[in-house]
């Protein structure tokens, strides 16, 4: 990923995601990735990720993904989100986010969001649909 690029998504990214500690590791047009320790403040019993930091996660990515997709004077909006669950991310590991396009349109993005846990197995898969607004004046 180019610095400038990098600053952009650093500068642009929620101070939620921040806070998280999310880092993107690939930013492009049509695939971003990311990773985030899982803390123990970020979990459930019996110490595994808890479902709406694995929803964070993805929203913070798929938001990247369309604002580096975005023509200019828009902003974005996350519209619509469903997440499926397939296993748990124990705490103190890594989930990884690998974000593709389903749809880069004029007035709507879709996006497929597949979380990883370290040792590859899929945790979960969030599509989300992000709407594409013109900027405010």
């Amino acid at each position: 990923m180019s610095d400038e690029l990098k600053q952009m998504v650093m500068n642009r990214m929620t101070p939620f995601g921040a806070t998280l500690g999310i880092e993107f590791t690939t930013v492009e047009p049509d695939l971003v990735e990311a990773e985030m320790l899982v803390k123990p403040e970020f979990c459930t019993n019996p110490a595994i990720m808890h479902g709406g930091a694995v929803m964070a996660l993805a929203d913070n990515v798929g938001a990247v993904a369309t604002v580096i997709n975005l023509p200019p004077d828009t902003v974005t909006t996350t519209l619509e989100s469903k997440t499926n669950f397939l296993a748990a991310v124990p705490v103190n590991q890594k989930a990884l986010a690998r974000c593709e396009p389903v749809h880069k349109g004029r007035t709507t993005m879709v996006w497929t969001t597949t979380v990883f846990r370290e040792d590859g197995r899929k945790a979960a898969v969030v599509t989300q649909t992000q709407m594409v607004l013109p900027a405010k004046k």
